[in-house]
């Protein structure tokens, strides 16, 4: 996939990492750069932290979405993204930054525009990629992965582009011959594009860790 490389990298900033565990609490500030935060992690001033209501199973998540700096997140939907990717000739570190930053890899998640699942779709858009249960991980994943093929034939591959559709819409992208004006999207690519080159730094999931002996 072609990228646009000098506008991917201005957007590559330097990511905090953080090493607490997943809980099941979710937790809403604005950090020091004035970004909204949605996350598992109790922050370090729980006094300035809002929990997030929980209805029933399902995790009412607000834009912007946090990202994680790992992709640990994803572990348990390995097979599937690698899966579809392959299918799809999609990089898996491309979807694992889109899911990071849209459901925060909770296959529950909601938004308060009605995007579901892992890959955050909107039910016309479900419907589209033939997925009946957004909220079902494969389908979820194999769905999203197929809406990104779509934009990438739409954009001749330009990442930038296909990331800024899959927030405000192609036909939003194409009026705007680029990323709209808009700062939930301006946003969005730079965490997205941030995020994929952290993901695609990281040892392929599909090749044998070099670092341990041949085992018999």
């Amino acid at each position: 996939m072609r990228t646009l490389l000098a506008t991917a990298c201005g957007a590559c900033l330097a990511l905090a990492s953080s090493s607490a565990a997943a809980g099941d609490k979710l937790y809403r500030y604005v950090d020091a750069e004035g970004v909204t935060v949605l996350t598992n992690v109790p922050p370090s001033q729980p006094k300035r932290a809002h929990r997030v209501a929980q209805e029933g199973e399902l995790t009412r998540v607000s834009s912007p979405r946090e990202f994680l700096p790992s992709s640990k997140g994803s572990a348990d939907f390995d097979a599937h993204i690698e899966q579809a990717c392959a299918l799809y000739r999609i990089p898996p570190a491309l979807v694992r930054a889109i899911m990071a930053a849209e459901s925060a890899f909770n296959p529950k998640a909601v938004s308060a525009k009605g995007a579901q699942g892992l890959m955050q779709l909107m039910p016309a858009t479900a419907a589209e990629m033939f997925v009946s249960d957004a909220f079902d991980p494969k389908q979820s994943i194999h769905g999203g992965v197929r809406y990104l093929r779509a934009l990438a034939n739409l954009f001749n591959g330009d990442m930038v582009r296909i990331v800024a559709a899959y927030n405000a819409g192609p036909d939003a992208v194409k009026n705007a011959d680029g990323i709209p004006q808009i700062a939930e999207t301006q946003d969005y690519v730079k965490r997205v594009l941030r995020l994929y080159f952290s993901y695609k730094s990281e040892p392929s999931k599909s090749e044998p860790n070099k670092s341990e002996p041949n085992k018999p």
